[in-house]
């Protein structure tokens, strides 16, 4: 695997002006390869590996364990052996992705190999190959906080294509307008979907105003959350005075970053990062985070395969 510099520093900056057709199909294509080269040794196997999760047929019942979905309580089993079983399920050969991307303006900062916006972009293609093939449909929502751009789920590599193509294209909103979660999530239940897989990209930076939607999309499809951070979103430099300014509110402050301010913001930011996590994990999503100091394939795999063993050992 190559290290997270050379990794990173390999994403096309979507968010610098690659817009002309001929230099952003090309950037793509080439994202598009170094996704396929790195992810294929791992994708052995039906889409259920990304995301083990409940399908729709009926398979066998086990016996239940820790962490196992209480929705999926074999109860006349678990009556007559008087010990709790959960009903595993086969997953369907066609599954429907919804990716809600946010492209807000805060997704525009990085400090490291590339911005948040890229790696978006770059976890979408991801997305679109994990899922993609075997008759699987995937459709966008694009939040950018003053608007709601939709790409109808469909099949095919030309349509996986232009999703990427609209995701990478989509401008932010102008200043002082923040990303609006709530509104994307909103915009997937309704009109209800067939149920499927729900990957919501985001930073997640801001109140959490998103949870009870959240919760509802849950009791319906499968969620899978990918935050997006750069170091500086958790961590303050020791440079002592600073001028700091909210991308998306516009506010502005001048701070003197002490050793104390730097670790009350580190402990605010790392417990907000915790908070996101725990909010999939009660709708029974996991969270993959990526970072730009961090080399994103190597994450990916890593999370695929966890999910992997997980489903090869029976945990849903």
């Amino acid at each position: 695997m190559p290290d997270a510099r050379e990794a990173n520093s390999q994403l096309p900056s979507f968010g610098a002006g690659l817009l002309e057709d001929p230099k952003l199909t090309a950037a793509l294509k080439s994202l598009e390869l170094t996704v396929r080269r790195k992810l294929d040794g791992v994708l052995q196997g039906e889409h259920l590996g990304l995301i083990p999760g409940p399908g729709s047929e009926p398979g066998e019942a086990r016996g239940y364990q820790p962490g196992d979905d209480i929705r999926r309580m074999e109860w006349s089993v678990t009556a007559r052996t008087t010990q709790p079983h959960v009903r595993q399920m086969i997953a369907d050969r066609e599954l429907e992705t919804w990716l809600l991307v946010d492209v807000s303006a805060s997704l525009d900062f990085g400090t490291v190999n590339c911005t948040k916006r890229d790696l978006a972009v770059a976890a979408s293609a991801a997305m679109v190959h994990l899922t993609a093939g075997g008759g699987n449909r995937i459709g966008a929502v694009i939040i950018t906080g003053d608007k709601v751009v939709r790409v109808p789920a469909r099949g095919g590599r030309a349509h996986a294509q232009n999703l990427l193509k609209t995701i990478a294209t989509t401008r932010r909103t102008g200043d002082h307008v923040r990303g609006d979660l709530r509104e994307g999530l909103e915009a997937l239940r309704r009109p209800e979907r067939r149920r499927g897989l729900v990957v919501v990209i985001s930073d997640f930076l801001g109140p959490i105003t998103w949870d009870r939607p959240l919760r509802a999309l849950g009791g319906h499809h499968e969620l899978l959350g990918v935050e997006i951070l750069d170091p500086r979103d958790l961590d303050l430099p020791d440079v002592g005075e600073i001028r700091l300014a909210d991308a998306e509110s516009g506010e502005v402050r001048d701070v003197v970053l002490t050793d104390a301010v730097r670790r009350d913001f580190s402990a605010a930011a790392h417990e907000h990062s915790k908070k996101v996590q725990r909010e999939f994990r009660s709708c029974g999503g996991p969270t993959l985070t990526l970072r730009t100091d961090r080399d994103w394939i190597s994450d990916t795999v890593r999370f695929v395969a966890q999910r992997r063993r997980g489903l090869a050992a029976g945990v849903g």
